[in-house]
């Protein structure tokens, strides 16, 4: 088993990835803003800012697994890349192996055709500065940071959150940056994603790579 801890593991997606891991067993620490109504049995809450360097060093030491589950909103819709950095450069010092929550507009509909990213006349305007911003962790920061830093990154289907929170099937199909669905974008609820997640990190065959997962 793992010492796991999940930055945001109250959001959507961090809550059901730390009561996944912690029903296998797994060592679960989850940083967040703001406690739960309802915890997970076992699971070490920490209240507390993921802004702040000393708050998340003293999650991050002593993991083996960092799973950052965070979106560019309130207080990071502009710094969230900064706070990743910082969260990369202090994993890789507790050589802990990072996996990020990403998005769904990082990946091709094919390979070698232009990422979703590009052409985001299918979104909303207001939704265009998250999107961009989650997608350059992938497209420019995780293959900047050093070598010596193991991280993966996980996509979500285009359907895939608290507005459409779906049922536990069980099932899943993993992909590489090119969609699983790119038809339709694809769907997947959090029991499931949370599923394929702990499954990459159980696994560990996955080295500096982005995945994706869908139903």
């Amino acid at each position: 088993m793992s010492r796991i801890t999940v930055l945001g593991g109250t959001g959507y997606a961090g809550s059901a990835i730390v009561a996944e891991a912690a029903a296998r067993g797994h060592e679960v620490t989850a940083l967040s803003r703001s406690l739960p109504e309802t915890p997970v049995p076992g699971v070490n809450y920490v209240q507390g800012d993921a802004s702040d360097e000393a708050t998340l060093s003293s999650v991050i030491s002593g993991a083996e697994v960092v799973v950052g589950a965070l979106a560019p909103r309130g207080v990071l819709v502009d710094s969230l890349r900064d706070v990743y950095r910082t969260v990369g450069r202090l994993a890789d010092a507790a050589g802990a192996r990072l996996f990020l929550v990403g998005g769904f507009s990082s990946l091709r509909p094919a390979a070698g055709a232009p990422r979703f990213v590009e052409d985001l006349t299918h979104a909303p305007a207001e939704f265009h500065h998250e999107i961009r911003t989650g997608a350059a962790l992938i497209l420019e920061d995780l293959p900047a940071a050093p070598e010596t830093l193991d991280w993966v990154f996980v996509s979500p289907p285009g359907a895939f959150g608290s507005y459409v929170p779906g049922e536990r099937l069980g099932t899943y199909r993993l992909g590489d940056e090119v969609a699983v669905a790119p038809e339709d974008g694809g769907a997947i609820s959090a029991p499931d994603y949370a599923l394929g997640f702990v499954d990459l990190i159980e696994k560990g065959d996955l080295h500096r790579a982005h995945v994706n997962l869908a139903h």
